[in-house]
C-alpha cells in the first residue's frame, strides 16, 4: 500500500460511513473524553482522544505485526484531532 493510498483509505473512513454511524469526530472523540474523564478523574479533551488512539495504534505497532488498517486507523486519527484542535483557533 503506498502512502497515498494510506491516505485515501483514512479520508473514506473517517469522512464516509464512520460519522454517518457514529457523528462527527469531535462530537463522538468528546463523548469518549467524557467517560475517559470520569474513569480516570481527570479532564480529557476530545483532542486528547484522538492522540491517545494514535498512541494505541502505535503501540500495536511495537508490539505486533505491521498491518496496513494501524497505519491507516493512526493516519485517520491524527487527521481527526488536527480538526478537532484547528477548528477552535
Amino acid at each position: 500500500m503506498t502512502r497515498n493510498e494510506i491516505l485515501e483509505t483514512a479520508n473514506t473512513y473517517i469522512c464516509g460511513d464512520r460519522e454517518a454511524d457514529y457523528g462527527t469526530p469531535e462530537e463522538n472523540f468528546t463523548a469518549i473524553a467524557k467517560l475517559w474523564s470520569c474513569w480516570l478523574d481527570i479532564e480529557i479533551s476530545a483532542h486528547d482522544v484522538a492522540i491517545m488512539m494514535t498512541l494505541l495504534k502505535i503501540g500495536r505497532l511495537q508490539t505486533g505485526a505491521p498491518k496496513e488498517d494501524t497505519y491507516v486507523d493512526a493516519c485517520g486519527y491524527l487527521a481527526c484531532g488536527a480538526e478537532i484542535v484547528l477548528k477552535s483557533k
